[in-house]
């Protein structure tokens, strides 16, 4: 399975008034995470949209178990994995480390999204392209 890691210095602006990452934060990294995982498996977003006819891949369902807090200036490492695939959506997990020590557990569920075909007005889930699910599922 394809892991992304990266490192992540939190800001001052990240956090709220009593110093620790104010939580909707944490989700715009995971939102990042994912893009920054897929560029890394050689997808980038963009590249997605145009070759595939998307209009895009939103998020269609998330939630995080916070175990540890972080503050300005702690520098935390943010795994990304997709644990599955189905026809048109996939599940993305992010762990969140501070040190050796689970902070934070994510995961969101995202759909890839096109134009219907008969009404251009609307969208429709597009089936996620095989090369892209033997990419991730390889390593």
């Amino acid at each position: 399975m394809f892991v992304n890691r990266r490192d992540v210095q939190i800001q001052w602006g990240d956090c709220d008034p009593a110093n620790i990452v104010y939580y909707p934060r944490y989700f715009a990294m995971f939102d990042d995470s994912t893009s920054i995982m897929f560029e890394a498996a050689g997808y980038s977003k963009q590249d997605l949209i145009h070759k595939y006819g998307l209009v895009g891949i939103p998020m269609v369902d998330t939630r995080a178990k916070f175990h540890i807090p972080s503050t300005h200036g702690d520098w935390i490492r943010i795994e990304s994995r997709i644990e599955s695939f189905k026809r048109s959506s996939f599940e993305v997990i992010h762990n969140v480390f501070k040190g050796e020590a689970l902070a934070i557990e994510a995961f969101e569920t995202r759909v890839l999204v096109g134009r219907h075909p008969d009404d251009p007005a609307k969208l429709k889930s597009a089936p996620m392209p095989p090369e892209i699910i033997e990419r991730f599922m390889r390593g």
